[in-house]
Parts: structure tokens; sequence; C-alpha cells
């Protein structure tokens, strides 16, 4: 993912989706480790813990966690972290990747202040922000995620 296009996705982020992307990221690192508190994330990540146990519930309804109790309990990626995508996250924790309803393909409705969607000028735009950005999340797993150091440096 070039420098360019991560700083542009990382500003449309909610902070709840950049908390949920790197707790999962950092989850992926640990590779098959044992279950990992809400507790040891919150402090080694510095995110609020509250918070982040609120971001954990919503992905593990979702699927993407998978939580143990008792004393060694924690938390899991409920799938390996080559089959979890980053879209997937950002969708379930932000919703629809488009940035305007009209140009999305889970939640479409017209703008409110739309006069007409057919002669719409700035939709087709919106359209290819919106492909042009689920491909590199769809095409980025947690495991290549987790890989990285810093996002690559673009190639001049």
């Amino acid at each position: 993912m070039s420098e360019a296009v991560f700083k542009d996705i990382h500003r449309m982020l909610s902070r709840r989706a950049k908390y949920a992307l790197r707790a999962m990221i950092y989850l992926a690192g640990r590779r098959g480790a044992a279950p990992v508190s809400v507790r040891d994330i919150s402090v080694d990540l510095k995110i609020p813990r509250a918070f982040l146990e609120q971001i954990f519930s919503e992905l593990k309804r979702a699927n993407l966690l998978v939580a143990t109790r008792g004393k060694q309990g924690g938390f899991l990626l409920s799938r390996a972290p080559r089959d979890i995508n980053l879209a997937e996250i950002i969708r379930h924790i932000d919703g629809p990747l488009a940035l305007a309803p009209c140009a999305s393909q889970t939640a479409f409705r017209q703008c409110p202040d739309c006069v007409d969607l057919r002669i719409c000028q700035l939709r087709p735009a919106l359209i290819a922000a919106r492909d042009a950005t689920a491909k590199i999340l769809e095409e980025t797993t947690l495991a290549q995620a987790a890989e990285e150091k810093s996002p690559p440096k673009p190639s001049v």
C-alpha cells in the first residue's frame, strides 16, 4: 500500500476503526499465541480499556474475534490472519467504505441534497474512490499488515 494511500485511508477512518485495526493487527502479529486480555492490549497499544472492550465486543459479534474465559482468558482472532482483510474490520466498525451514501454498494441511498442522481457530476468520482479503496483494503490481510513495520515508501 503506498504511503499516500495509507494516509488518505487513515484520515477517513473513525478513531474506533483505527483502534480496531491496530488491535487486530496486534493479535495477528502474535501468530497463534495464547489469548490476550483487553487490559494487556490496551496497555501495549495505549488504547482506553473501556473503549477497546466495546470494540472487541462488536468484533466478537461479527465473528472476527473469539473470547476465552478464565485466568488465562482473553481474545484471539477467529480465523487465520491471512483470512481476515482490513475492509472486513472497517465495515463492521464504521460501516460502508464509500464517502457518500450514493456511492455505497451495501448501504445505497440518494444523498439528501441531490437533485437528480442520474446527472450528479460527483457520483462517478465517488464510486471510483470507493472501488479503489475497497480493492486495497480487501486485498490487504491482517497477516500482511502485521508483517509491515511501517507503510512502504512510494516507488519513484
